[in-house]
């Protein structure tokens, strides 16, 4: 045991570096759990999570606004959510890059969106940069002060915790289903 938590405190903070390029939710709730029984250190878990989240999102605009055509045939099954998140952008601004770093999902499309307008990678990365360490912070000390109900979950207990999760992505790939499906014109004679 005492070797897995010396590999954890070694590899932890690499795995959860290149996790969080992509997202990292789980992997830094994963290290807040582990900070929390003495296997990692929460701080550095937090700016680990938070510099790779950074460095991911402004590498997604970078990509997706000066190499279009790479870019493009990996996204074609999903141009009618990019346009949703464009729409959300030009709705809620600031807000929605916020926000995506909470939402799987939009954690890709989102820069994504930006990165095919003209909207300012300067501004956007300030607004990502906020939002970044909002979320590490959040996510890192929340799951870090939650530990103790999470390690003391009994056997019915931890099938709840999955369910929960996978009812909410249900529900977010139901809302981007629903709000970027065709409308069905009928033609009336």
């Amino acid at each position: 045991m005492e070797d897995i938590i010396k590999d954890l405190s070694v590899y932890g903070y690499l795995i959860l570096f290149f996790y969080s390029l992509g997202g990292g939710m789980v992997a830094l709730i994963a290290a807040g759990i582990l900070s929390s029984q003495g296997g990692m250190d929460i701080r550095i878990c937090i700016v680990t999570a938070g510099a790779a989240n950074i460095i991911g999102d402004a590498a997604l605009v970078w990509l997706s606004r000066y190499n279009k055509s790479i870019v493009m045939p990996y996204i074609k099954k999903h141009r009618r959510k990019l346009a949703l998140s464009h729409l959300l952008i030009k709705k809620h601004g600031a807000k929605i890059i916020i926000f995506q770093k909470y939402i799987y999902g939009l954690k890709t499309l989102v820069p994504l969106a930006i990165g095919f307008t003209k909207y300012s990678m300067i501004k956007f990365n300030i607004i990502s940069s906020f939002g970044a360490c909002l979320w590490a912070l959040s996510i890192g000390f929340g799951s870090y002060y939650a530990s103790g109900y999470f390690t003391n979950l009994t056997i019915f207990d931890s099938y709840i915790a999955p369910l929960i999760f996978l009812a909410l992505l249900g529900i977010i790939w139901a809302y981007f289903t629903f709000a970027t499906r065709k409308k069905q014109h009928l033609d009336i004679d």
